[in-house]
């Protein structure tokens, strides 16, 4: 209960099923598309396609309005995992593209999530 109310606060963001992620996530994909893995935070979430980085962004009070950025695996320049001391309460996965500011995934310390992401990142930009 007390890890969950921690995740509500800080941006827990868990592996999930694809279809976990909502209609909107699903019909930005392309038919032939597989989804690697899918994380969810409390209002966004993300997923690691064959292809590229797919993250969605809500946006309001509701929620009803949603950004999904694309990121092609061949525009990303590098990532980086920021892993939390013992007072941190969060990680983070941050990936830079063409642009200058980095597109940051925040988790919750100590689920693994970051790391799992990172490996699936990684295997796909090494053409894995």
């Amino acid at each position: 209960m007390l890890g969950r109310l921690l995740g509500a606060i800080t941006g827990d963001a868990g592996q999930v099923r694809p279809e976990e992620l909502g209609p909107r996530f699903q019909e930005a994909l392309l038919p032939d598309e597989a989804v690697i893995v899918a994380f969810r935070t409390v209002r966004d979430g993300f997923a690691l396609t064959d292809w590229r980085l797919l993250v969605m962004d809500r946006q309001g009070l509701t929620g009803s309005k949603a950004e999904i950025l694309s990121i092609p695996y061949k525009s990303i320049r590098r990532f980086a995992v920021e892993v939390g001391g013992t007072a941190e309460l969060e990680e983070e996965l941050k990936v830079w593209d063409h642009g200058g500011e980095p597109v940051t995934l925040t988790f919750r310390r100590g689920g693994g999530a970051a790391m799992a992401a990172q490996a699936v990142l990684a295997q796909r930009l090494r053409g894995g």
